[in-house]
């Protein structure tokens, strides 16, 4: 038996910050880590598809100039790009490693998981600690659909083992993931096809965004079967065909399953410690992030909150505030999220819909990229911005946006949002001409 003062399950991006600052304050902490440091951001997600957008939307771009009157030819060394991808995400995995070691944090390289009395096994140890926090995130949802599993196809975790490009690419997923990966293999030449049993692409989203993101998708070749079943997949030496609802089939080079998450949570054993899991296995948390068993707590996508890195983060310094007297909560936050697709979707608070839904009151303004002179000037022309606001109060309580680099804009509204702030605020700035987010302040006068 070994007793320490913190257990850390996990080493994502919340867990790492808080195992550091754990230590920091002279406490004994270990972490317990099964696979790659980092978790899915640094290894699968975040980090590895921003790399590979990196090129793909450099591609892009290239190829579009042409309407600036810029003629490029471009030449793509997938390899090399792939190469490139694996080699940032590996020194970004060291990065993490050294700064556990450096932080005095004690790695333990082994699958935890609990014991009946609560206590934590890893290897041939058990440990006790007073405090033990879950941070081991999620793993990819794999559809029991006849016949996939009897050939090879590739997650969001194996995607970054290719090598060379498919020619025919079939992506079994419209979300955001499947659109960003699936623009980033179309404009690194391969062809692409989505299927998604959904009726449009980001259902989540207002109707707009979806029209308007797969008018753009499909300008650049992308086929879509929206609102579609996979009734079975065969495989067939070099090709993969999905036999879908209705009759029609589809076949690829390559079949990429980005059908959604679930958490990694059968390893823990968490029942028989008494920590109680939901119908779909994340932990149950209250709203102090904490578990059904004292001293456990949980964070992140295996706590069933929104499956974002910033989240995650956020949520270590929500704890540290929890546990040292202070008054958080899981949910005192402005949610925000971006898609890179180009052009991108950006999102904070609600939207119209959902803030109906919620029985507010509130309306909304909108401006066109293809009325904002900067827009116009660069060629990027598609787009909207979009504000929504409490009737009664004029606060700003949401915003969606479309277009060139939305995600860097958003943050001006997550601000606005965070402060409370109304429309006057908004009205009485003036930003600066000629920039994407001149037009901004002429929402609140709508």
């Amino acid at each position: 038996m070994k007793h320490i003062d913190v257990a850390v399950i996990g080493s994502g991006q919340g867990g790492v910050p808080f195992a550091v600052e754990m230590a920091s304050r002279g406490r004994k902490v270990v972490l317990f880590e099964r696979s790659r440091f980092g978790g899915s951001c640094i290894n699968w997600g975040c980090t590895p598809s921003k790399v590979f957008l990196a090129s793909a939307h450099a591609a892009g771009r290239a190829r579009a100039a042409a309407r600036l009157g810029v003629q490029a030819r471009v030449e793509v060394d997938f390899p090399g790009v792939m190469e490139r991808v694996r080699s940032i995400r590996d020194r970004f995995a060291r990065s993490t490693q050294d700064r556990l070691d450096k932080g005095g944090v004690q790695i333990v390289r082994a699958e935890a998981s609990f014991t009946g009395s609560g206590r934590v096994m890893a290897g041939n140890s058990e440990y006790e600690a007073p405090l033990v926090v879950i941070d081991t995130g999620s793993m990819p949802v794999i559809p029991p659909i006849p016949g996939l599993r009897e050939g090879p196809f590739l997650t969001y975790r194996s995607f970054w083992d290719l090598e060379a490009l498919p020619g025919r690419m079939l992506i079994l997923g419209g979300g955001y993931t499947g659109l960003e990966l699936g623009q980033g293999l179309a404009r690194l030449g391969s062809s692409v096809h989505i299927v998604d049993t959904n009726e449009r692409i980001l259902g989540r989203e207002s109707p707009d965004v979806s029209r308007l993101l797969s008018e753009a998708l499909e300008e650049e070749g992308i086929q879509f079967s929206l609102g579609k079943t996979v009734e079975k997949v065969k495989y067939d030496q070099n090709t993969v065909r999905l036999y879908l609802e209705g009759g029609d089939v589809i076949a690829g080079n390559a079949l990429l399953v980005v059908a959604g998450i679930e958490p990694c949570t059968i390893a823990l054993n968490a029942p028989e410690a008494g920590i109680a899991l939901d119908e779909r296995g994340y932990v149950v948390v209250d709203e102090h992030l904490k578990t059904s068993r004292d001293g456990v707590y949980a964070m992140g996508e295996v706590a069933g909150q929104p499956a974002f890195t910033h989240v995650s983060w956020e949520d270590h310094r929500r704890l540290l505030a929890i546990l040292s007297g202070e008054e958080r909560t899981r949910d005192d936050r402005v949610l925000a999220y971006a898609v890179f697709t180009e052009p991108q979707v950006a999102r904070a608070g609600h939207n119209l819909e959902q803030a109906q839904q919620k029985g507010l009151r509130a309306r909304k303004a909108s401006v066109q990229l293809r009325d904002i002179a900067r827009g116009i000037e660069w060629g990027q022309e598609r787009g909207f911005y979009e504000m929504v606001v409490e009737e009664e109060t004029d606060k700003i309580i949401g915003a969606t946006m479309v277009g060139y680099e939305v995600s860097e804009l958003i943050h001006i509204f997550v601000d606005l949002i965070e402060a409370g702030a109304d429309t006057r605020l908004l009205g009485k700035a003036q930003h600066i001409h000629p920039t994407y987010a001149e037009s901004l302040p002429a929402l609140a006068r709508i």
